[in-house]
This record gives C-alpha cells, structure tokens and sequence, in this order.
C-alpha cells in the first residue's frame, strides 16, 4: 500500500498527487514513467514521474480523470492509500551535454516537460520553454516552469493574451537567433508531429517522448509498439524518448484511434445493453 502525502486539483479535471514510494523516489529520474492502480480491482494505469523526492520518498504524478480508473485514482484523498505503484519504469531521458535547449510541451505534456526543463537547468543549460493550451484555464504548471528558463505560454483561443500554436513560438525563437542544439517536444501526437516537421526544416535534433496505449509497462504485451526509423519499437522499454524525426507519426495516430473506437464502442453496447434491461446505472 502507498500513501498520499498531497492530492491538489491544478485545474477542472487535472490532479497533481503525491505518493509515498521510498524506493522508488531514490531511483527516479526525469523521463521514467510508473503505473499504478488505486485498489485491486482497479485498471493499471501508466503515467509519467513529474518529481521525485528522496528526502521524503515521495513520488509526484499529474493526470486527468478521464476515465473510471482515473477518477477513482482522483477520488482518494491525502492520507488513503493506493494499492499498487511499480517503477521506476522506462529508460531516463539523456540530458547532459547540451548548451541551449528548447523544451516544448502541450496541455498535461507539460507535466513531463517539466521535470527534463529542471534537471537542464539545473546543470547550467540554457532553457527556453514554449508550453500550449487550448485556454488559459487550463495552464498548469506556469511558475514552475519560468523557474527553470524564459517561458512563453500560447492558448489556442488568445485567452491569456497570446494565441497562437506552440510552432508559431518556436519558429520565431529559432529565427529570432535561438541556436538549439536540442528540442524536447512532449503532447499530443498531432502537437509532436508538427514540431518536428519544424526542427527538421532547421536541421535541430528533436527528442519526443511517446505515450501510446501501455498495459504491463515491462515489454510483454507488445501494446505499445511504435514504428521508430521503419523498426518497431516498445515505449515502455525502448522508451518513451525517441529521435522525433524516425517516430511515424501517422501510424501511432491511426492506432490510438483504433483503440478508442473499440473503447467507444464498447461503452456504447454496455450502454445500450443496460437500456434493454431497464438499468439506469450505466
């Protein structure tokens, strides 16, 4: 069982939590992700280390409740206890050795750019951050982040005063002299694809960092397969970092799809099924 030190809502929908995890904290570093599961009959549920503290042992993690399992995650209060976390999972992020770095991220993706601007910053990179949201109340994270480098915030719909796409900013850093030797771009696929297409036209190494649909976390499941230089890769194991410009982009699209239509689907046939029997508790 682990304990939640600290539970904070950041925005509608959006939950910072703190977990007691010793072991795990000791060994964590920026990039690794853990999956963990509210009680036993609860959904494995990966998600992406947004701090780690050895000193305390706690285990940071950001997500929005989305589904069941997410909300029954989001339902726990400070002091209760999650059944499971396992981690540290993944492979870390490569971090060291690079002078100037850009660190885009996009809605919760910002949660795991984060961590990789603080460690940067931390060993004397300079860091530009460009983070993305569809309004302005849905910014999370924005202090913390200007800790660690200049930031610029764009919402899609100007809402904080700056409308624009995470692109647009960092078009007009790197033409405004920004010399890059690195970009780390973490969100949406469509937000990734669209960086690197970007970064390639200026010839910029790009890192991105891959979350596809995930269930043991250890390589067996084979789900979380993404086409990387024309060769499969597993996120959980070969990743979640890859060179952003070998990823196809456009496969993982049309697989996450997939998984949600059958997802909805399904929903649709419980639903339509507890209709037929007269149930009101779908």
């Amino acid at each position: 069982m682990f304990r939640i030190i600290e539970r904070k809502e950041l925005n509608p929908g959006t939950v910072k939590m703190t977990v007691e995890a010793p072991r795990v904290a000791a060994k964590a570093k920026p990039g690794q992700f853990v999956i963990i599961r509210a009680d036993e009959f609860g959904e494995r549920i990966p998600l992406t280390i947004a701090a780690s503290d050895k000193e305390n042992g706690g285990v940071t993690v950001i997500f929005q409740t989305v589904g069941a399992s997410t909300m029954k995650i989001a339902a726990k209060k400070e002091g209760e206890y999650l059944s499971d976390l396992v981690g540290p999972l993944g492979r870390a992020s490569e971090l060291d050795g690079y002078k100037k770095v850009a660190v885009v991220g996009g809605g919760l993706g910002c949660a795991i750019a984060y961590p990789q601007a603080k460690y940067l910053a931390s060993v004397g990179t300079e860091v530009d951050l460009i983070a993305g949201f569809r309004t302005k109340d849905l910014i999370i994270l924005e202090n913390e982040m200007k800790a660690c480098g200049n930031l610029v915030v764009v919402t899609d719909d100007g809402s904080n005063g700056n409308k624009g796409l995470v692109t647009d900013a960092l078009r007009r850093l790197i033409e405004e002299g920004a010399d890059y030797d690195l970009v780390i771009a973490i969100g949406p696929p469509i937000m990734m694809k669209f960086v690197c297409l970007l970064t390639k036209e200026y010839g910029i190494k790009t890192v991105v960092s891959m979350n596809p649909i995930m269930i043991d976390g250890t390589g067996m499941c084979g789900g979380c397969r993404v086409s990387v230089g024309g060769e499969t890769k597993f996120a959980c194991v070969d990743g979640p970092d890859f060179d952003g410009h070998e990823v196809d982009f456009d496969l993982l699209m049309r697989r996450n799809n997939g998984y949600r239509a059958e997802e909805t689907a399904a929903r649709e046939k419980t639903c339509n099924l507890f209709k037929t029997e007269g149930r009101t508790d779908a």
